[in-house]
């Protein structure tokens, strides 16, 4: 049977987000740095030819009809009659977290058929696709660590550092519809411009280039969230007893935080119990990068 197995969909950081206004039918205008780490999912698609889409939860168990079989079925009008797939998926990338899990999912899935199907379709036809699924799916697809503005559509590649960083996941989500549309939500945020974050990993300032870089800005979703969810507080407090500076990523629950340069991994006290707490690198490149082009 014709297939392809171990497809990773890596989780992204905001490393800072800012909304900057409104448009007329309701969408918000936002800035951020979107940085992949490499906490993935992993997909295996298996070829099916009575064109039926099929999926297999392999550790946690997702919504009936999740991203990863919208993607399919979007797709699946460019296959040849007949083609389906049996998508196995081994979550490991907390829903409700502000990290992308589910625009990473389907962005891998358009990438892992696009191939399985023979289909060649060019990057900019899955970023097409991509974008009504999801706000960050193109980012994904795109396969670079990106400044994205607009409401996630213009997104613009960027170079960081190599850093490592903690992330803390508590165990309340947060529903991104519920802050965006929050009364208290600040969203006049002054536009900033892309060479006041620039980054290049080749500067011989590279140790305080990466504190410009991951100190640059802030979350605005940050205070509703802590309103909605007292557990991110308690994430951010919890880090800064540890002498880190945390801040949410995305729309939350998750926060992160950047960990101190040395050879050795840092020592963590003890999390409460149910929080997800893992040390994370960054980033180069998406590991599919180039699967379409």
């Amino acid at each position: 049977m014709k297939a392809i197995y171990d497809l990773p969909a890596p989780a992204k950081l905001n490393l800072f987000l800012h909304i900057t206004g409104r448009r007329d039918d309701g969408y918000h205008l936002l800035q951020s740095v979107f940085m992949l780490i490499d906490w993935c999912d992993t997909l295996h698609v298996e070829l099916r030819r009575d064109g039926q889409l099929s999926r297999e939860d392999l550790t946690t168990e997702l919504p009936t009809d999740d991203l990863i079989l919208r993607a399919a079925r979007a797709l699946q009008p460019f296959a040849a009659p007949g083609q389906g797939a049996h998508i196995g998926v081994a979550k490991h990338v907390p829903a409700q977290a502000g990290m992308g899990g589910g625009s990473s999912d389907a962005a891998t899935c358009l990438l892992a058929l696009n191939r399985l199907w023979g289909l060649n379709l060019p990057l900019s036809r899955l970023a097409h696709i991509g974008l009504k699924l999801g706000a960050d799916v193109p980012f994904f697809l795109g396969g670079r660590n990106a400044w994205v503005e607009g409401v996630g559509e213009e997104i613009t590649p960027v170079t960081l550092p190599s850093a490592r960083f903690v992330v803390v996941k508590p165990p309340e989500g947060l529903d991104t519809r519920l802050i965006f549309s929050d009364s208290g939500l600040q969203r006049a945020t002054p536009v900033a411009i892309i060479s006041g974050f620039a980054a290049d990993s080749e500067s011989s300032e590279a140790t305080n280039l990466g504190n410009q870089v991951f100190d640059f800005g802030h979350n605005d979703l940050q205070p509703v969230a802590q309103r909605l969810c007292p557990a991110v507080t308690d994430a951010i407090e919890w880090l800064g007893t540890q002498g880190l500076k945390a801040r949410m990523t995305g729309s939350g629950s998750s926060v992160f935080a950047r960990l101190p340069q040395s050879p050795q991994e840092a020592e963590l006290l003890e999390a409460p119990e149910g929080w997800q707490v893992r040390q994370c690198s960054n980033l180069e490149v998406h590991p599919l990068l180039g699967w379409a082009t």
